[in-house]
């Protein structure tokens, strides 16, 4: 064998072992799934373990990433199709929301309005309202433009309101209390409206070339165009930017120093038209006005005449140079509300920053802490600072629960120390005690009817005026309003008190008692004889009217002391409400001869009207060398507006007059 192994040649051999699987055929390459795992499986056991960590946070980041990715864009997906459906609602529904009185004149616009609070405002562009042009033509005075979708906010609140209301159908059917005439709803919070309402509440920008024609201006209100640049003439050559005019001298009076004609005079241009005198007047405002002045002015005078006369203007012409004024001289007023009653001092230095009462007395006249609220909320709203609001509320708060009133009639003053009445007994609504009353109703309106207190405070005055200070003259029985002193009937009348008609009718037109328009039609009848039974056809600052019938006497007597006409704007007032609540020409007629008779007796040929002394005397009346500055601001304002046939200049429904006949926006549309 080993011979054999010898000779033969060497073969190598390589064993391979087989198992079962293999030998079988099933165990080798054949691309399936399942080798492909295993596979895949080996691989990854070969990398090292960072490898592998950073390959599954890898993993893991991306699968993040795609969740957040899905969320976001099933949000996105999502408004689209609630926005789709939403557009095709909007389509339908926004024909529907028309406001009943489109604004009229151009409204003042706050660059700070956050246009996100209406979001829903961009959906759908409204159909344009006809044009209508207020004020100087082509006065380039405007407050920043907004954003365009604004121009639906007042649709958007008519409709929200319209929601409001048809939630509270049920029970205010269940809970409406009738008081004396009114109706008022117990449910309604009696406090006055929350700032956040009265941001949702500011009126809607309108801009000028989005408005109506207006209705041409007749011969009547040409007349008034003219009266107002005679008078105008005479300020701007002898007084320009002092106090009030001296005519027949050709100078200047100082009250304040503060420029009143001209501030109580914007809004008139204004709405008169007057475009060269506006652009005149403006730039004396933006020049020269200063607040930062040693000088004491009067509270109430300041803030109807000054305060008032900027806050309209801004509206009006939505000029922002009248807001920033009016939020100065609103900041320097403040201080007289630091007594220890809240009830304010009539006196303050606005350089300074005191206050004080009269030297004579410790004593406010109730008429002027009741009449300087529309102003100060006004003030309130449009800067949202709420100390405004507060401190004018808290006075009226006050003088709600306080004792002394008689059937719902005050008395002519107030301590500002222990916050009580004085000089009780003593009952009036002429000088001293007027414009509370009137307040007290344009305050409700102003906030939208909402405030139940001063309501009541109304009606129940009104009652008491009936009650107390009604009586009828001889021989024509003419309806006036007396004084009660100390129970004590005085048949003596303020032309001051003609502003009542006017306030009467306004209430009616509200809602109130439909007798209140049945005494306003007699009351101004009896405004309108302190006119036409006096030599003159101008009233007396006073009268005392017959009780008895006389021979050969007429219904009214005139005082020596008494027989002086300051160019008031009462009569005229009322006259303005009663033509525009009723249509009848009469009331126009009256005012035209008013007017007829004021140029024949108190106009000053170099410019200017004057106060006189003696309207019993046409051949001498006595001229007393002054002209008021409301007789730019109210007496000539009420004229023109008396003889428009236009009820939408100066909508009566948008708008609530200052007692110096400065409109200021309602906060709801009644």
């Amino acid at each position: 064998s080993s011979a054999a192994a010898a000779g033969s040649p060497r073969r190598d051999f390589i064993s391979v072992t087989l198992g079962p699987e293999e030998a079988a055929g099933v165990g080798g390459y054949n691309n399936s799934k399942a080798w492909r795992r295993r596979s895949c499986w080996r691989k990854w056991k070969q990398l090292s373990r960072l490898q592998r960590s950073v390959i599954l946070f890898l993993f893991a980041f991306l699968a993040v990433c795609g969740v957040i990715s899905y969320t976001s864009m099933g949000e996105t997906w999502k408004s689209i199709a609630n926005k789709s459906l939403d557009d095709q609602r909007t389509e339908q529904e926004i024909p529907r929301l028309k406001p009943a009185n489109p604004a009229v004149l151009p409204a003042p616009q706050k660059a700070d309005t956050k246009h996100g609070d209406y979001p829903e405002l961009s959906l759908q562009k409204p159909p344009k309202p006809p044009r209508v042009r207020r004020g100087p033509s082509n006065l380039q005075i405007k407050a920043p433009r907004r954003d365009t979708r604004l121009k639906t906010r007042h649709d958007t609140m008519r409709a929200v309101e319209e929601l409001v209301e048809a939630d509270k159908v049920e029970k205010t059917e269940k809970s409406i209390i009738s008081w004396r005439g009114a109706v008022i709803e117990p449910d309604q919070s009696t406090e006055p409206p929350s700032s956040k309402i009265m941001e949702l509440e500011k009126p809607s920008p309108v801009e000028p070339e989005d408005q109506k024609e207006p209705v041409p201006i007749n011969e009547r209100q040409l007349a008034v165009i003219e009266a107002f640049r005679h008078a105008w003439k005479g300020y701007k050559d002898f007084a320009w930017g002092h106090d009030e005019l001296k005519p027949l001298s050709k100078s200047y009076s100082e009250w304040f120093g503060l420029g009143l004609t001209l501030i109580d005079a914007l809004d008139t241009m204004w709405i008169l038209g007057l475009k060269e005198e506006f652009e005149e007047a403006r730039k004396w405002v933006a020049n020269d006005l200063v607040f930062d002045k040693n000088v004491d002015v009067n509270l109430f005078e300041s803030t109807i005449r000054i305060l008032g006369g900027l806050l309209s203007t801004y509206h009006l012409s939505g000029d922002s140079l009248f807001l920033e004024k009016a939020k100065d001289i609103g900041n320097r007023l403040m201080p007289a509300f630091k007594t220890p009653s809240k009830i304010p001092y009539s006196d303050v230095n606005i350089g300074r920053g005191t206050a004080h009462p009269p030297r004579w007395t410790s004593d406010s006249t109730v008429a002027e802490v009741t009449s300087i609220q529309l102003e100060f909320r006004e003030l309130s709203r449009l800067t949202g600072d709420e100390k405004f609001r507060k401190a004018v509320d808290e006075v009226m708060k006050h003088v709600h629960i306080l004792s002394g009133k008689n059937d719902g009639l005050v008395p002519m003053f107030i301590n500002t120390n222990s916050g009580q009445f004085t000089h009780l007994g003593v009952y009036t609504l002429g000088a001293r005690a007027d414009s509370y009353y009137e307040y007290l109703l344009k305050q409700w309106i102003q906030g939208g009817k909402k405030e139940n207190e001063l309501l009541e405070d109304y009606m129940r005055a009104i009652e008491g005026v009936k009650k107390h200070l009604l009586q009828r003259s001889e021989p024509k029985k003419l309806t006036f309003v007396g004084e009660l002193a100390h129970g004590h009937f005085s048949a003596k009348m303020d032309h001051l008190v003609c502003f009542l008609p006017g306030t009467l009718a306004l209430g009616a037109h509200n809602g109130l008692a439909a007798d209140h328009m049945k005494l306003a039609e007699t009351l101004i009848e009896t405004c309108y004889q302190m006119y036409a039974q006096v030599e003159t056809g101008l009233s007396p600052e006073i009268v005392h009217f017959n009780l008895h019938a006389q021979k050969g006497h007429k219904d009214i007597e005139i005082k020596p002391a008494d027989r002086h006409n300051l160019l008031r704007p009462e009569t005229v007032e009322s006259l303005f409400y009663m033509y525009r609540f009723t249509g009848d020409k009469k009331y126009q007629d009256w005012g035209w001869e008013i007017l007829q008779n004021f140029n024949r007796y108190t106009r000053v040929p170099t410019g200017g009207y004057t106060s006189i002394n003696n309207v019993q005397n046409p051949s001498n009346p006595e001229p007393r060398d002054k002209m008021e500055s409301f007789f730019l601001g109210e007496t000539l304002k009420y004229m023109f507006l008396l003889f428009s046939d236009d009820i939408d200049l100066i909508n009566l429904d948008k708008y609530v007059f200052n007692t110096e006949a400065h409109p200021l926006p309602i906060w709801v549309p009644a």
